[in-house]
Order: structure tokens, then C-alpha cells, then sequence
């Protein structure tokens, strides 16, 4: 198990990310577009620079969502591959079964 604190932090980010999403992607096109003239460019990247950092969608890690595991995390289930073993080998995902020969 994770820590609570890791967890949250996670949590955190993820809730700016959604807060920031709209603003952060407008100031990257006026950046990126090479149109526009370099002065408008400049002032995009300054204030995207200015832009808290956590609101980065990179920033968010892939962490399971039973255990809260940071490695090893299937993205289908949201699982990591140990709760999925466990999970998998009593049946209680459907279309899973854990082979064995």
C-alpha cells in the first residue's frame, strides 16, 4: 500500500490538470503557431511558464486505483499487475482467468 500522502498528492494534480486543462492548451497553440507575431509568441510562453506546474497533465502518475501502487499499472483496469493477479485468480474480473499448466 501506498502512502496516503503520495495518493493525495497524486489526487491533487489531477484535479489541476482538469482546473488548468482549457487555459494551458490556448496559450500553447499562440506559442506553437508560427503565425502569430513573435511578441504575442513571447508573452504565451511567459505565461504559460507562470502557470502552476502541477497543472502539467505529465505531472499525473499512473497509480492503481485499489492499492495505489506507482509501478506496474495496467491502464485498461487501473489496476496494478499484482491486484490484478489476485483479483484475476478469484474471478472477479470478468473475461480474466490466471493460466496455469
Amino acid at each position: 500500500m501506498a502512502k496516503k500522502s503520495s495518493i493525495e498528492k497524486n489526487n491533487r494534480r489531477a484535479r489541476l490538470v482538469i482546473q488548468h486543462a482549457a487555459k494551458r492548451a490556448r496559450l500553447k497553440a499562440v506559442a506553437n503557431d508560427k503565425s502569430v507575431p513573435i511578441e504575442e509568441r513571447f508573452l504565451a510562453t511567459v505565461n504559460l511558464a507562470k502557470m502552476p506546474r502541477n497543472g502539467a497533465r505529465i505531472r499525473v502518475r499512473n497509480r492503481c486505483e485499489l492499492t495505489g501502487r506507482p509501478r506496474g499499472v495496467y491502464r485498461k483496469f487501473k489496476i496494478s499487475r499484482i491486484a490484478l493477479r489476485d483479483l484475476g485468480s478469484t474471478g472477479l474480473i470478468p473475461g480474466v482467468v490466471k493460466s496455469s499448466w
